[in-house]
């Protein structure tokens, strides 16, 4: 049985609770999650597009799509960091911590589904 495919999201929501009965500031956890859950539609629909190449036969098209959307994910979570630290402190260290929590425990999911996976027929 692989992980839930959205076990970050869970995550989330659960850090929530941490964020309230810790004190930590709400800045943090705002920019924190929204940052996250945007990066998460972004990697979507960048998924649907690299599909979408990939059927048609155009690999290039595909790996750049992964590539750039990937890049530019890693960007928008580290400006927007940096922006919620500049804006205050706190927020900005409490948001970064989040961010790492969440994209180890997705990098992780992702990971353990991928070796439960079945191989498609005819690929080796």
């Amino acid at each position: 049985m692989s992980p839930p495919k959205y076990v970050d999201l869970m995550v989330l929501a659960a850090s929530l609770a941490v964020f309230l009965l810790g004190g930590l500031p709400m800045l943090g956890f705002a920019v924190g999650a929204g940052v996250w859950l945007a990066q998460r539609g972004i990697q979507l629909l960048a998924e649907r597009h690299a599909n979408r190449e990939l059927a048609a036969g155009n690999r290039q098209r595909a790996m750049a799509t992964v590539a750039v959307s990937t890049l530019g994910r890693v960007g928008l979570m580290a400006t927007a960091v940096l922006i919620a630290g500049i804006a205050e402190r706190e927020a900005g260290l409490s948001s970064a911590v989040l961010v790492l929590v969440l994209f180890t425990v997705s990098f992780a999911a992702q990971g353990i589904a991928h070796l439960f996976d079945e191989p498609e027929a005819g690929k080796a």
